[in-house]
């Protein structure tokens, strides 16, 4: 009797363990890799309302690290904003549309509007915790160097990261319904 209980035991005991296994694997991981799923993060946008990452779920997502006074930012700002301008009203194959949210490493407000209007990024998602390189967001996503970007689908799971010049364009276009 003894022995029919402990291999009962144990054989429910494998069933819970495999069940568990199998759950986890098929649930993604929040991190910062591809195929992860990316942290979320809040952070104010220009009139000091709280903007999510979360809350842009269901689109494809440019989420994109830059500052006023980085160089190759405001060099790449010119390929974001035409890339917004071509895909931000396109039909994608899972997706609603194609969102940029636009994390700065500004310290002061007024240089991170004056960017922002002079590159012409019309997009809402504007956000900042003006704290230069003490920002929430660099910690949190280990900026090291701007410009820096992940590239999302609609469920939050990284599908591409660093794209440059007209490499967003191209993921882009592979994105849309044909």
């Amino acid at each position: 009797m003894k022995r029919i209980f402990l291999l009962s035991l144990i054989f429910f005991g494998l069933i819970v363990f495999t069940a568990r296994v199998g759950n986890a694997q098929t649930e993604r991981e929040t991190g910062l890799h591809i195929g992860n799923i990316i942290p979320d993060i809040t952070l104010n946008d220009l009139d000091g309302n709280p903007r999510s990452i979360s809350e842009l779920r269901g689109n494809i997502v440019f989420v994109d690290f830059w500052a006023s006074w980085c160089r190759p930012c405001r060099r790449e700002n010119p390929v974001v904003v035409e890339a917004y301008k071509m895909y931000s009203n396109k039909n994608y194959k899972d997706a609603d549309g194609f969102k940029i949210f636009s994390i700065s490493f500004d310290s002061k407000k007024e240089d991170w509007i004056k960017a922002i209007e002079d590159d012409g990024m019309e997009w809402e998602e504007q956000v900042s915790d003006l704290k230069g390189w003490r920002s929430a967001a660099a910690k949190k996503y280990n900026v090291r160097a701007i410009p820096m970007n992940y590239l999302i689908d609609q469920n939050g799971v990284i599908i591409n990261k660093n794209l440059r010049g007209h490499q967003l364009e191209e993921t882009l276009k592979n994105l849309v319904k044909e």
